[in-house]
């Protein structure tokens, strides 16, 4: 073992596989990744170069959020600052949200769209150390029926044939997964959420192209019907998901297929409100989607549908530090602690298709961690209590440092 690791020693460890919390234990990072994890008393003798006492706290993986907007900040009026910003200043959004979300421990985020391929070159940037930010995986511009929900950040394309050449573009210009939509949504104007968009035979084409060039596929999808074309077309995860009946659920969870429910999204725009400057129109089409964005979320838990958390960050009032908010409320309406910090860690990752790398606590795997204030296995809302961040074993957030001066 080197003398250049780190340790981290004294935590309770949740590893993110949903096994039951460990005390006691230590974690031994050498350059970016985890080598050794075990009971303190037990960790080899070596000199490392930075010792961090936990202090019998909580280390997690680092969090993952499967579905955010980076270059949205929580604007009021996401529409208008969408339609209003130029290139430059929607890349420096982007880039101040993206250290954000790093420093509430999200290590890992999901783009679902954005104009311009800025957040595809953000990830760049970040991997290659431009900037600090999470790991991300953008899907570029969404894909989107002409006037559909989105048309401001997306590809616009009707028809089989149109829909394919727009899923090759957004492969050609670095797409890390595919993003479509099935339905219409509650951010564009004139647009009904409950609405059918793309058909059966334009989702087919999306979910063929997209795994035909190694890339999953993800749909908006609030209405019924939408729901169920895109789980027949093959597509692999739902976000929103509002409207799941029986068998919709049965077919999920017979593929497999992820739900990111995003509870906070609607929840944000529905407690802020006109006063707070969001438009009417917005707040009431949440207003009227707010039970059935509930009741499609406990369905799909009792269900036994996979869970993957997302925020939606970037909508009305929906900050990019707010994940901890996610997962209270996944827990306030159907999940345990544990399976909601299973949601955020191992089953995002498997979302992303990088638990290979990340989203459970191994040795082997990049050293991405999470220490917070309290056991959130017992009372989820310790996770807002962030006191240490690493991404690939480098200390972003270190507030263990403070307590020692």
């Amino acid at each position: 073992m080197t003398s250049t690791g780190q340790l981290i020693r004294d935590v309770q460890l949740i590893d993110g596989t949903g096994a039951a919390p460990v005390a006691g234990q230590s974690v031994v990072i050498e350059g970016s990744k985890v080598s050794w994890i075990g009971p303190t008393q037990s960790a080899p003798a070596f000199t490392p170069e930075r010792v961090i006492d936990g202090g019998g706290r909580t280390l997690l993986p680092g969090l993952i959020n499967a579905h955010v907007h980076l270059c949205n900040d929580g604007a009021p009026d996401l529409f208008a600052q969408v339609m209003g910003d130029s290139i430059p200043l929607a890349t420096l959004r982007a880039a101040r949200n993206a250290r954000l979300t790093l420093e509430s421990g999200v290590t890992t985020v999901r783009d679902c769209g954005a104009a311009n391929n800025i957040v595809i070159e953000l990830g760049r940037a970040i991997a290659d150390g431009l900037i600090d930010g999470p790991r991300v995986r953008a899907a570029g511009r969404v894909i989107t029926m002409t006037g559909g929900h989105g048309h401001f950040i997306g590809r616009e394309a009707d028809g089989p044939d149109a829909v394919r050449q727009a899923t090759r573009a957004e492969i050609k210009e670095g797409a890390d997964f595919i993003k479509v939509m099935a339905t219409g949504g509650v951010l564009t104007p004139g647009v009904d959420p409950g609405n059918t968009a793309l058909q059966l035979d334009e989702l087919r084409v999306v979910a063929d192209e997209a795994h035909n060039s190694g890339r999953r596929v993800t749909t908006h999808a609030i209405g019924n019907a939408g729901i169920k074309n895109a789980l027949h077309a093959g597509i692999d995860s739902i976000e929103h998901g509002f409207y799941l009946d029986d068998e919709a659920l049965d077919l999920a969870v017979s593929q497999g297929t992820f739900l990111v429910p995003t509870l906070i999204a609607i929840a944000s725009i529905i407690d802020n409100g006109v006063d707070a400057g969001v438009p009417a129109w917005v707040v009431a089409k949440a207003a009227e989607q707010a039970e059935a964005n509930r009741a499609g979320f406990k369905a799909a838990v009792d269900s036994g549908m996979k869970v993957a958390a997302g925020t939606d960050a970037g909508t009305p009032f929906n900050r990019h530090y707010d994940m901890a908010r996610e997962m209270a409320m996944m827990v306030r309406f159907g999940l345990t602690p544990m399976q909601a910090i299973t949601a955020a860690t191992r089953n995002s990752a498997e979302n992303l298709d990088v638990l290979h790398s990340v989203g459970t606590i191994e040795v082997g795997k990049l050293a991405d961690l999470l220490l917070v204030d309290g056991d959130p296995s017992v009372d989820i809302e310790s996770m807002s209590r962030v006191v240490l961040v690493t991404k690939d074993g480098t200390v972003y957030r270190d507030d263990t440092a403070a307590e020692k001066s």
